[in-house]
């Protein structure tokens, strides 16, 4: 599928979105009503992470089964990943092929260069946190090879006083456009009501040269 195809896909294009470490689908609650979208267009799959011994791309191939069970292999969808949701996200579509049907891919405070708060956690104790290492190799081989991100318009917002993804001002994918948002905590880039209100917008931008 190709990017053109994507962009004149309908503006009510089903939306995901993936929860991150220690969260639930519910940390999408206050985004949901705003956004107000039909429940038929809407996934917030529940992804069991074993409080982060689960590995990042078994994961990703949960979310693979959810968004293949609900519209098949071929509806173009909008993914927002939240926290470690943004990498699991990076596995589905760098990896298992999401990116030749996602026309847009939203990341929020996701470390994809790595956090130093993952840094001494030992894979065979905790491989999901080990995941998100500086230097990790799965972050190594998503950042090798950005060629399948190219037909996908990311966008990155992150918080610059991020004390769970450190160094802050690193939580953004390498690729596409990169904002921070005012606010002074991870958890309120999902909460706060400014951070809300640009990732509202972000869902219903539809051309690849607006303004930011």
């Amino acid at each position: 599928m190709t990017s053109t195809a994507k962009v004149l896909s309908s503006a009510r294009r089903p939306i995901v979105l993936v929860h991150g470490l220690w969260d639930s689908p519910r940390l999408f609650d206050r985004l949901v009503r705003r956004l107000d979208v039909d429940q038929r267009t809407l996934l917030v799959p529940h992804l069991p992470h074993g409080l982060g011994a689960v590995p990042l791309v078994t994961l990703a191939e949960q979310l693979d089964d959810h968004i293949g069970h609900r519209w098949g292999d071929d509806a173009v969808i909008d993914l927002l990943g939240f926290s470690m949701g943004g990498i699991i996200s990076r596995v589905w579509l760098q990896h298992l092929g999401g990116a030749r049907r996602t026309h847009r891919f939203i990341s929020v405070g996701s470390p994809h260069q790595g956090t130093f708060t993952a840094q001494w956690i030992p894979q065979w104790l905790l491989a999901g946190l080990a995941d998100m290492k500086r230097g990790s190799a799965l972050l190594r081989s998503l950042n090798s090879d950005l060629s399948s991100l190219q037909s996908v318009d990311c966008v990155s917002y992150f918080c610059p006083w991020d004390l769970m993804v450190v160094p802050g001002w690193q939580a953004h994918l390498p690729v596409g456009t990169v904002r921070s948002l005012p606010v002074l905590t991870h958890q309120q880039l999902m909460s706060h009501s400014r951070s809300l209100d640009v990732l509202v917008q972000a869902f219903l931008r539809d051309a690849r040269s607006a303004d930011w």
